[in-house]
């Protein structure tokens, strides 16, 4: 039976569409089970019925025009239950409906399984038999792995608009669904990308000459950097200087000991070119694939990226330019960032990329360019959308394949709302951020994307709430020593001077090794990592804050932040080595002064400690991604979990006003600085909670300060007291929507869609 399952399955993935894929099932189970009939059911929600879509034993002539109404006979029975119905003599059973149009005889036993995708049952797989007949154990469970391979093809069918009937020939209002990348609504015509080269097809082959491969592999690179290079010049009047920024990581990369020389290192020990690239880059990938943080996970597929971009020139093949229209939306597996910066200027409108997220490179670039984009559709069918008419929701993360007329309507409205909304925006540019009555409330700027900066340029920030060190020590061979970490810190701190830099100390460990520290664990969330891997390791430490004090010379705006603090016994650790830091810094003859220090509160165990904490510190900083994560236990990256991820959770407000509140007693600074402060109606009720200032990315600081400008603290008092009498998160996002759309701010949130 495993061998037939396998054989279906691979069959059905392999169909050009749902209508092939149906046949394949209803023909194979039927055969498989030794039954005398296989149809599949499908709901239909808007007419609310369910339509027989394709069958093996009855009448063909019966399909698409057979409907069963909502909770009628035994397919009702099965949707209503969302679970396999199995009688030997379904004609007894009280709900049975016979059905002459299909040339139904008195059929006897009965097996439906439902098919289901995210909570909804889309349809039923039936087998049946003339004969009395419980199937066994082992055909249900053959059923169900079926039903669920359907459950995806129907998804795709029912979004690309190839599931309708001749009772039913209005286009699709159905869609996609994937992760927000960049806000924004966008229609457009779908241009697919591939990869410019297939790095894992390459095999390991003996290097004849190691010196023309080495030279080989050294001129491929010196062509990447050189194609880099003009893409950045394209860029220069279009981006920022801190997106731009992101081309001169890459830059770095390619230019990196770890890169190079372990390529050239393989080549002499006997792999040619292209198969040392492969074992290289692969090396490379790995490391960040295994890390939990988001932003740092996605490098990998920027370093496959370059690799096959490398591959290519050693090939010697030339990327051939796609022919773009001027409203194109950019639709690949993996979109990289250099395939979007090959689009002309003025003709891209929107990017979907089947894998990815809301931290990968090329969604960092569309926010920059205020491009929307759709990251993670991982059931989109890629092949097949070519040429396509698309919307575009990045608010939502939908993607709508041959949008109805009527939501192209709607969808044309919406945009013409969002250049309104960019408008009202852009007036605020230049005003403080402050309430109606009066109370200011700086927003800072989440960074350190980059190593090297040249002008971060947000002039909208009040400061750097975060600056994140890992990537510097990650694209080296081994930890940068003093030197080098003076002058990437001091280019931070001197861009924004006098406005305050909050730099965070190195958090590495378990999930986040560096390539030349590497730590293997089995449970990366609970693991050795952040401070804990800084107080076993002193003398890493010791170097960085040594340095971060020596970059902050003469400049007196440095805050130090102190990573994943779990008990006060490692506060006490940590200023014991910055006061040794200090000190032999003076005796050194540097005149380096003191910073503010602070604590991220992102461990439960902390909430709970607050007071303890402050009593020690001077300002706190509540990430809260990673406490939603502890507190909810919740794995927001995975798929099967991902959506109970709220950080408007009661628990999570609750845990978050115990910090404030604690903190306040011994006034001292609160901060947010996770993915709440950059949310424009949670920005409410940190202001309620009395929130001291708000960090986030540079494409949230608009919205967030057009919020907190519209509304008074005694409103954001009123809205959290209302939102801690609910009990479920989507209660408390429902009050801060209509909140938003009484002040007039309903532009903001999308949720209503």
């Amino acid at each position: 039976m495993l061998d037939t399952l396998h054989r279906i399955v691979k069959a059905v993935n392999a169909a050009p569409d749902l209508e092939h894929a149906l046949a394949i099932i209803v023909t194979q189970v039927k055969k498989a089970v030794d039954a005398d009939v296989c149809s599949v059911y499908l709901t239909d929600f808007e007419r609310r019925d369910h339509v027989l879509k394709a069958t093996e034993g009855l009448f063909q002539d019966a399909v698409d025009k057979v409907r069963l109404p909502y909770h009628r006979g035994l397919i009702g029975l099965v949707c209503e239950r969302a679970e396999p119905v199995n009688l030997a003599d379904a004609p007894s059973h009280s709900r049975y409906l016979f059905t002459h149009e299909t040339g139904e005889t008195q059929y006897k036993g009965f097996l439906g399984v439902p098919i289901i995708q995210n909570r909804k049952v889309l349809g039923v797989l039936v087998v049946r038999q003339i004969d009395k007949r419980t199937f066994a154990d082992g055909e249900v469970t053959f059923l169900f792995t079926l039903a669920a391979q359907l459950a995806g093809a129907i998804t795709h069918a029912q979004a690309s608009g190839n599931l309708t009937t001749p009772n039913d020939l209005s286009p699709p209002k159905r869609f996609l669904r994937g992760q927000p990348g960049a806000p924004g609504v966008a229609l457009g015509t779908a241009v697919v990308v591939y990869p410019p080269a297939d790095l894992e097809a390459v095999p390991d082959k003996p290097a004849q000459y190691p010196e023309q491969e080495e030279e080989d592999f050294r001129t491929a690179v010196a062509a990447v950097v050189e194609d880099l290079m003009a893409i950045e010049d394209r860029f220069e009047e279009s981006l920022p200087a801190e997106d731009r920024a992101l081309f001169d990581a890459w830059l770095m990369m390619l230019g990196s000991d770890s890169l190079i020389g372990n390529t050239v290192r393989r080549i002499h020990e006997g792999n040619w070119a292209s198969g040392a690239l492969r074992e290289t880059i692969e090396e490379h990938a790995k490391v960040f694939d295994a890390m939990e943080d988001i932003y740092l996970r996605e490098r990998a597929s920027d370093v496959r990226d370059l690799g096959r971009r490398i591959l290519m020139h050693l090939q010697q093949k030339v990327s051939t330019p796609s022919d773009y229209p001027k409203t194109t939306i950019l639709v690949g597996d993996e979109v990289s960032a250099l395939q979007l910066a090959e689009v002309p200027h003025g003709y891209l409108t929107g990017v979907v990329s089947a894998h990815g997220a809301s931290f990968s490179h090329v969604a960092i670039l569309a926010r920059a360019m205020e491009v929307p984009a759709v990251m993670g559709l991982s059931n989109m069918p890629v092949s097949r959308m070519e040429g396509r008419s698309l919307i575009l929701d990045g608010y939502l993360g939908r993607v709508y394949v041959s949008p109805a007329p009527s939501v192209v309507q709607e969808y044309r409205r919406l945009a013409d709302e969002d250049r309104e909304l960019h408008q009202e925006l852009e007036a605020d540019r230049d005003l403080p951020c402050e309430t109606t009555d009066g109370t200011r409330v700086p927003l800072y700027l989440n960074t350190g994307l980059i190593s090297e900066l040249n002008t971060l340029g947000i002039e909208e920030s009040e400061g750097v709430g975060l600056y994140r060190t890992e990537l510097p020590f990650m694209v080296r061979d081994s930890f940068p020593g003093e030197s080098v970490q003076v002058t990437n810190y001091r280019k931070v701190l001197k861009t924004f001077h006098p406005r305050p830099v909050t730099i965070r100390t190195l958090d590495i460990g378990g999930d986040k090794p560096l390539p030349y520290f590497p730590v293997n664990e089995s449970n990366p969330f609970l693991g050795w990592r952040g401070i804990r891997i800084s107080l076993d390791h002193p003398e890493i430490f010791l170097t960085q804050v040594r340095a971060i004090l020596r970059a902050a010379i003469g400049l007196n705006n440095l805050r130090l932040l102190l990573p994943m603090i779990s008990h006060v016994q490692e506060v006490d650790d940590a200023l014991m080595l910055i006061q040794r830091a200090h000190d032999e810094l003076i005796e050194e003859g540097f005149e380096v002064t003191m910073p503010k220090i602070g604590v991220m509160i992102e461990v439960p165990a902390a909430v709970y400690q607050v007071e303890a904490l402050a009593r020690r510190i001077d300002f706190l900083s509540i990430g809260t991604n990673d406490l939603t994560q502890y507190l909810l236990a919740v794995d927001r990256n995975n798929a099967h979990v991902a959506e109970i991820y709220n950080d408007l959770h009661p628990a999570v407000l609750r845990a978050l006003i115990q910090i404030v509140t604690s903190a306040k007693a011994l006034q001292r600074e609160v901060s947010v600085c996770g993915e709440m402060a950059g949310n424009p109606a949670a920005a409410l009720l940190l202001l309620g909670m009395g929130v001291d200032s708000l960090s986030m990315n540079g494409g949230s600081l608009l919205r967030v300060k057009w919020v907190i400008r519209s509304v008074s603290c005694g409103r954001a008092k009123e809205l959290l007291q209302a939102a801690l009498r609910y009990e479920r998160a989507s209660e408390v996002k429902a009050l801060l929507s209509n909140a938003l759309e009484d002040m007039g701010l309903g532009g903001l949130m999308r949720a209503g869609r």
